[in-house]
């Protein structure tokens, strides 16, 4: 039972992890990105795009590749859009992410209706969802650690490259700084523009493959739901919260939301009631964390002192 949880736990968790990662770039940068979830949805309709235009004359290694491609590609301007209005036109931030989860959600819903094919989609799934072919061993550390598609362990890598990036790299650093204190790090050469629009671009791009994920391991290419991978990029966001800000405590933290998510299903010998009242825990655990980061006043558990207010050169 808890093999099965915790397998399901970190299938399910993977979609905040993309998510969640993309964000903490964005947010490093000094920016508050609420167009996650469009931007998400963007990346989906990416994938699809790329599988109904190539699904019939590649072989299935090869169209795994360009899905992922396509994904981050549309993500990706999806961002550079994001980051155009915020960083060149100073738009605000909380207003043009908005926006764009408005847009994303729309573009992906336009879409999916004139390029899904089903039977198409549901033929790739395995491609998706089984990279070591051990997907039905009974051994609990094969279940853990081996049975899950390639994108589960691509968010594995891109989370323990983010960590090493932002806390040991020296572009890290400038980043951070950036997040921190745009001004000082004008101050010192750094190009304070050139770095948002690389981050924030990078981050979307990331978090795009949370929605190619969900429609091709997560529903097994039945179905493409823009409602469902809006709902998860607005956890992924929180996630960024709970997380800290930090890409390694964000993946322990995508298992235990996908727990919470998945939890409600599996304990079918609870009432309807009950089930639900799991639903609402990760964003208790959010306000717990925000509630205890306040209180404790750490200065490596606050956010960018920076985030959500904009640059303007000449202030400084």
């Amino acid at each position: 039972m808890f093999t099965s949880i915790l397998v399901n736990a970190i299938r399910m968790g993977t979609i905040f992890l993309f998510g969640c990662i993309g964000e903490i770039f964005t947010e490093k940068a000094g920016h508050l990105n609420l167009g996650i979830p469009g931007i998400m949805c963007i990346g989906a309709t990416g994938g699809a795009v790329a599988i109904s235009l190539f699904g019939a004359n590649v072989s299935s290694p090869l169209l795994v590749f360009l899905s992922i491609l396509f994904a981050m590609i549309f993500s990706a301007l999806a961002g550079l859009l994001y980051t155009f209005l915020t960083v060149t036109l100073q738009a605000n931030q909380n207003v043009t992410g908005l926006t764009l989860t408005t847009f994303g959600v729309g573009f992906m819903k336009f879409f999916s209706k004139r390029i899904y094919d089903q039977k198409l989609f549901v033929s790739l799934s395995p491609a998706f969802q089984n990279l070591f072919g051990l997907k039905d061993s009974s051994n609990p550390f094969v279940q853990i650690f081996l049975s899950h598609g390639i994108l589960v362990y691509i968010a594995v890598i891109i989370a323990i490259v983010s960590s090493w990036f932002l806390n040991k790299s020296r572009s890290g650093l400038y980043l951070r700084s950036i997040g921190e204190s745009p001004a000082t790090a004008d101050a010192v050469g750094i190009n304070v523009s050139l770095y948002k629009y690389i981050f924030i671009t990078l981050g979307s791009a990331i978090a795009g493959l949370g929605g190619l994920y969900y429609i091709m391991d997560r529903s097994s290419g039945t179905q493409i739901a823009e409602a469902a991978i809006d709902s998860f990029g607005w956890m992924s966001v929180a996630l960024v919260i709970a997380s800290m800000w930090k890409p390694m405590l964000a993946a322990v933290g995508s298992i235990v939301f996908g727990g919470l998510s998945i939890l409600d299903a599996m304990l079918k010998t609870l009432s309807l009631s009950q089930q639900k009242i799991f639903a609402i825990f990760p964003y208790l655990l959010t306000v717990l964390v925000l509630v205890l980061s306040s209180v404790l006043k750490n200065k490596n558990t606050q956010p960018p002192a920076h985030l959500g207010l904009p640059y303007y050169r000449e202030d400084r």
